[in-house]
């Protein structure tokens, strides 16, 4: 059945040119890439893309050359259903809360204190979330403490010393006894107590937009026989507090300040959106002079549209989607009536993708990066039950040559983007070859290609004179065959299924 144009993803190809500079170790003309520009995107399209390495900015769609450029960047995905917070996460979640019930700031980890990034290219924004490389390379072991044996000793010889020696031996002389009564249940701890009593009452009975997410017990279907799946160890901790419960902890008829969060469509713009937009380039500007240090002779309302609220993706609605639909959004937080922070979002139909996020600086020490990556987690989990196909968080490129990049390995369990098999692989394999070299191919069957890999021109679509048709009908008709490597670069970019249903513009 014929399809009319506007069913179409639309788009341009640019093949690479001259290096530009990169945003993250600051050579000149080290930075390459290809790139495309997205007239219009299907939520659908978008998906295949970036689970082969492509990123948007605003409408510019941009795959790093791997192999070649100064710093290579691997897309990352955190597997929401399985998250747990670690210490860190935890810490800031403990932090906003207080902030909330208190109206208390307390000194502590900050987002500018390690992630100062007013280094990145105009052009191509990577920065996803402002969050702390939360791997300390500082910690070890304590050193000169005594050993066992030497405690023990050094004890027992002070007491002889005040006359209680035979009160230590009669303490270290254990009375015999049965043992452990095999009829009464282990001990267990207070807290762990109040924690399953919690846990069960978020299951049974939870307000709406805090579901608690079900264990998934299923491998990934990404996995492969070369790299078996394995379970991940921040799944096998059942007692930990889920994110879920932090923040459902977080407010209350008494607390000092009230926050809300919105999540409102951007492209096409809701009116929720457009009543809000003059706020959101006002906190955008602040944001980019205190932390980016840029002029405020950049940070137009035409460079902030351009960047941050153009999107080529379509708005869709699905009877199996989430109840938001697919598209491009933002997630306002709202501190008692007054703009806190936004993160730029995409919904798309197997996952939640972080674009970018800014803050109002003067709350800085809330850790708002850290907090708003776990607020989108959670956004992810509860999508989850209205459409079961979205169970991962994307968050950009992971980084491994800037530590600053480093942190999102922190929000696991998480997979690494193979650059040449587009097989997703666990980030604990992934790290090791990494620190030794910062390109590495992470499939270890050396036999695993690209699965989509374009073994034809015939079916990719083009557009040409306003009519969509084969590249084949294109160069018969036409008699164009100088673009034709061209095409074929596209096609083995953007895969087969893309390549079969997305319009290539030819001018």
């Amino acid at each position: 059945m014929a399809r009319s144009i506007s069913s179409f993803s639309v788009l341009e190809y640019f093949s690479e040119s001259g290096g530009s500079k990169c945003g993250y170790c600051n050579r000149s003309s080290s930075s390459l890439s290809h790139g495309m520009w997205a007239h219009v995107m299907s939520a659908e399209d978008y998906q295949d893309l970036i689970d082969r390495g492509w990123r948007r900015s605003g409408k510019y769609v941009y795959k790093p050359t791997m192999h070649q450029t100064c710093c290579p960047q691997y897309t990352i995905r955190c597997h929401a259903l399985d998250f747990l917070p670690n210490k860190t996460h935890k810490k800031v979640l403990k932090k906003m809360s207080k902030f909330l019930a208190k109206g208390d700031i307390t000194k502590g980890l900050t987002d500018e204190s390690t992630m100062d990034m007013n280094t990145l290219p105009d052009l191509l924004p990577v920065q996803d979330h402002l969050c702390p490389d939360l791997r300390d390379p500082n910690i070890s072991t304590k050193e000169g403490l005594q050993e066992p044996s030497e405690a023990i000793a050094s004890n027992q010889a002070t007491k002889t010393f005040f006359g209680s020696e035979s009160k230590v031996q009669k303490k270290r002389t254990p009375h015999p006894g049965v043992g452990v009564d095999p009829a009464r249940p282990l001990c267990r701890k207070a807290k762990d107590i109040r924690r399953e009593r919690k846990r069960q009452k978020l299951l049974h009975g939870q307000p709406e937009g805090l579901k608690v997410e079900p264990r998934s017990s299923t491998p990934s279907a990404t996995a492969t026989a070369s790299n078996p799946p394995t379970q991940h160890p921040q799944a096998v901790n059942r007692q930990s507090k889920l994110l879920e419960e932090f923040i459902s902890d977080q407010g209350g008829p008494d607390a000092s300040h009230h926050l809300e969060v919105k999540l409102v469509r951007s492209s096409p713009r809701s009116t929720e959106f457009e009543a809000s937009f003059f706020d959101s380039i006002a906190l955008y500007r602040r944001y980019q002079q205190a932390v980016h240090k840029d002029p405020l002779s950049k940070l137009s309302q035409q460079q902030f549209t351009r960047f941050l609220c153009d999107s080529p993706l379509e708005e869709e609605h699905r009877a199996d989607g989430p109840s938001e639909g697919y598209g491009s959004f933002h997630e306002q937080f709202w501190l008692d009536g007054k703009l806190l922070a936004v993160g730029v979002l995409d919904i798309l139909p197997r996952c939640l993708s972080s674009v970018y996020f800014y803050y109002d600086p003067d709350y800085s020490n809330l850790s708002l990066g850290v907090y708003s990556a776990l607020r989108e987690i959670a956004l992810t989990k509860r999508m989850h039950h209205e459409a079961t196909d979205i169970r991962h968080y994307y968050i950009g490129y992971y980084i491994h040559s800037c530590p600053k990049m480093r942190y999102k390995a922190q929000y696991r369990p998480a997979d690494l983007l193979c650059p040449e098999s587009y097989h997703w692989v666990q980030v604990e394999h992934c790290l090791p070859l990494l620190d030794k070299a910062k390109y590495s191919r992470f499939n270890t069957d050396l036999s695993a290609g690209d699965d989509d890999c374009p073994v034809s021109l015939d079916h990719v679509m083009v557009l040409y004179n306003r009519c969509a048709m084969p590249y084949n009908v294109y160069q018969q008709r036409w008699a164009h065959s100088k673009d034709e490597a061209e095409v074929r670069e596209y096609a083995s970019f953007v895969g087969q299924r893309c390549a079969e249903r997305m319009l290539l513009y030819r001018g």
